[in-house]
Order: C-alpha cells, then structure tokens, then sequence
C-alpha cells in the first residue's frame, strides 16, 4: 500500500515537472494550438456545439447552468476526440520529452 502512495506521489512530482517544462519553453501554449486547429479542422468543435444546443434545448435555457452543461459535454467531448488527433498529440509530447533529457 505504501509503495502505491509512494508512486502516486512520484508520478504526480514528474507531470508537475513535464508541465512546469511545458510553460517555461511555451511548447505548451503551441500544442494547445495544434489541438484547437485539429479539432476544427476535423468537425469536433460543430459536433460539440450541436451537442450544447440539444441539452439545452432538452434541459431548457431557464434550468440548466453553465457548470451543469460543461459536466454533461466534457464526457461526450473527450469521447469525440478522433483518435488520429490524440496520436499526433501524444507523439508531439514524446518528441518535446525526447529533445529535454534533464526532466
């Protein structure tokens, strides 16, 4: 049990320190950028807004938040994510951790 916990704690320290890595250099801000264009290009931001409409249209405009809206899409948005779109992701990620060899 405690070596669970222990590793819990160390993976948690090194995506604090990919992500700290991420800002610094502004890799971050430019796969965040790749993302948005990829998920236009491909039709998940149409799909998504579609999607809102539907809920609130079902829920009705006067009895759904913000926040309620957001926790019923995110699962459906995640899911809309091609699989194409999260793979270059992924590799343009382990590309960045190849080129830092002191993280």
């Amino acid at each position: 049990m405690a070596d669970l916990q222990e590793r819990r704690i160390k993976d948690s320290q090194m995506r604090a320190k990919i992500n700290q890595r991420l800002v610094e250099t502004g890799e971050r801000e430019r796969l965040k950028e790749l993302l948005r264009t990829r998920l236009v290009e491909c039709g998940w931001r149409d799909q998504l807004k579609s999607i809102c409409k539907d809920v609130v249209k079902q829920k009705g405009l006067e009895h759904i938040t913000v926040d309620d809206l957001v926790a019923e899409i995110t699962p459906k948005g995640r899911a809309l994510v091609p699989d194409n779109v999260k793979k270059e992701l992924l590799q343009r990620i382990r590309t960045f951790l190849a080129q830092q060899s002191n993280i």
